[in-house]
């Protein structure tokens, strides 16, 4: 049976498992670990286009191309990526099962707030893996105009156990 547990660093922290809301909820809904402020997608291009300006790459009408690695070095750079929102928390699972994490139908809705890699995909060996316990991170992006404070205990996303075939068919041509 898949459970969650606190990582280390939240263990005398007062935090709360995930847990489903009612018996036909599909999701376990996930708290934020701590208060975190998600600035809006708006503050990060005008950061990124005053560098662009600044840089005196180009103008006002026209956006050059840039590589991955370029690309990536100045997001780096100016810290204008996706915020990553701490729960706290890591899975174990079952061979054969997953756990996906999609943002709380009222994120969006309310919020302007969307997963940055649209879906997460939590699999059964990040658990207690060497490089950060298996801590269970969202990655969101703010779509609005206006930054937002997330506190500590406040549900972000939902978390559903699925199941895939462990048979390894693959199609060739």
């Amino acid at each position: 049976m898949a459970r969650f547990e606190k990582v280390s660093r939240f263990a005398d922290v007062d935090i709360n498992l995930p847990q489903r809301k009612t018996a036909d909820s599909a999701g376990y809904d996930m708290e934020v670990a701590e208060d975190i402020v998600i600035p809006s997608y708006f503050d990060l291009y005008m950061i990124m286009k005053e560098e662009y300006m600044r840089d005196g790459i180009g103008v006002l009408t026209s956006t050059p191309t840039f590589d991955l690695d370029s690309l990536a070095a100045i997001t780096k750079r100016l810290k204008t990526k996706p915020t990553l929102v701490s729960t706290g928390m890591k899975c174990k699972l079952q061979p054969g099962t997953y756990l996906e994490l999609s943002v709380r139908s009222s994120c969006p809705l309310k919020y302007w707030l969307i997963l940055g890699n649209s879906v997460g995909i939590i699999d059964a060996d990040y658990y207690n893996n060497k490089d950060n316990e298996g801590h269970i991170w969202i990655r969101i992006q703010n779509e609005g105009d206006k930054t937002v404070k997330f506190n500590s205990g406040e549900a972000i996303v939902q978390g559903i156990f699925l199941k895939y075939s462990l048979n390894h068919l693959f199609c060739s041509s």
